[in-house]
């Protein structure tokens, strides 16, 4: 029996156990006290440095009324490296791929990188970057990830160009996400990869859609990830969690922004009583079956509690889950400050687990 059959997508398989079927916000207290007495972790005196000055921008919500506004600045201001720039005067090879996209929808733009000179297929990186589903490009992140994980730990790494929010509403963005995946996988040999290696990861909304494209290919018996990277995941609309009211305000992404994109996502099914779990991932009422997750998140952070409620999950289904929640740590800490001392522990302990998730096969 293939692994999509001994399943029902929305709801349990026989491997769930009871409490794989609760909602993972149950387990959230409610919140006490006016909201002026309430108490707020501090950030980590260096993260909380990065934070003043211009470095006070990154802390503007994101609203309904700001979004296109908003948008034109990202597409304006992010980064966009050339093919030619992120060969990195020939230590790596990138292309960028055209596939074709998920049924009824566009082909989706890949970038294809790899450490130079290096011959035998590599394992691969299979990344989503962040930006709430309504910002952010492939290209952006992938200098930071050759230069820290490619080249190290010889690997390849593609990154994902899906289409956001709102101009694309869910399915949108995972659909594209699993398409290519899918070529990805069924054409490994002439892209050098090997396809018993693909770890599947994100940052934020990017690792929301990793978690959202295990569950995916565990329910379709689609190409099976070894691992799945998940930083500071964006995984429930709910807007429902402890942390989500008490960092209100405060962090970097905070409730408003977070439910300004979690609408443009979601649309006219924002809020509803029943959504899959491909669209939210904390909606799944089975973990069973899925690949050992690297789950990270800041205490100081709005996801800080659906994150360690995700991993919970995982571990109450018989799965594996590391889990990391950094001390002082707002969301996007190692990007708005790359330099201080819990960023680099960061990107340290998940180059250690990369390592041990690829050495294990």
């Amino acid at each position: 029996m293939s692994r999509a059959a001994a399943r029902r997508p929305d709801g349990p398989g026989p491997a769930a156990d009871a409490v794989g079927r609760r909602d993972l916000a149950d387990d959230v207290p409610p919140e006490t006290g006016p909201p002026a007495a309430r108490a707020v972790p501090p950030f980590d005196p260096e993260l909380a440095e990065a934070l003043a000055g211009p470095r006070a921008l990154a802390r503007e919500p994101y609203t309904p009324q700001n979004l296109a506004a908003r948008q034109e600045r990202d597409a304006a201001e992010r980064p966009r490296p050339t093919v030619g720039e992120l060969r990195a005067d020939g230590r790596f090879e990138v292309e960028e791929l055209r596939v074709p996209g998920p049924p009824g929808g566009p082909d989706v733009t890949l970038v294809s990188a790899r450490p130079a000179g290096i011959s035998g297929p590599l394992p691969l990186l299979y990344y989503l970057h962040g930006g709430g589903m309504i910002t952010g490009n492939a290209w952006s992140v992938l200098p930071r990830l050759l230069r820290e994980w490619a080249a190290p730990l010889e690997l390849a790494v593609v990154s994902v160009e899906y289409r956001l929010a709102p101009g694309a509403r869910y399915p949108a963005a995972v659909e594209d996400c699993y398409a290519g995946l899918v070529r990805v996988a069924g054409h490994a040999a002439e892209l050098g990869i090997d396809a018993s290696r693909v770890v599947v990861g994100g940052k934020s909304a990017g690792g929301g859609l990793a978690a959202a494209l295990a569950l995916l290919t565990r329910d379709r018996g689609g190409p099976a990830p070894i691992g799945q990277l998940l930083l500071c995941p964006m995984l429930d609309d709910r807007d429902r969690t402890f942390s989500s009211r008490q960092m209100a305000g405060v962090d970097t992404w905070d409730r408003t922004s977070n439910a300004t994109a979690w609408q443009a996502v979601l649309g006219d099914r924002y809020g509803a009583a029943e959504l899959p779990p491909y669209a939210a991932p904390a909606r799944a009422r089975d973990l069973s079956g899925l690949p050992p997750a690297y789950v990270e998140v800041g205490s100081a952070e709005t996801l800080r509690d659906e994150a360690v409620a995700y991993a919970q999950a995982i571990w109450r289904a018989g799965g594996r889950a590391e889990l990391h929640v950094w001390p002082g740590a707002f969301h996007g800490f190692d990007t708005l400050a790359p330099r201080a001392a819990l960023s680099r522990e960061a990107r340290e302990a998940r180059t250690r687990w990369l390592r041990r998730i690829l050495n294990r096969t």
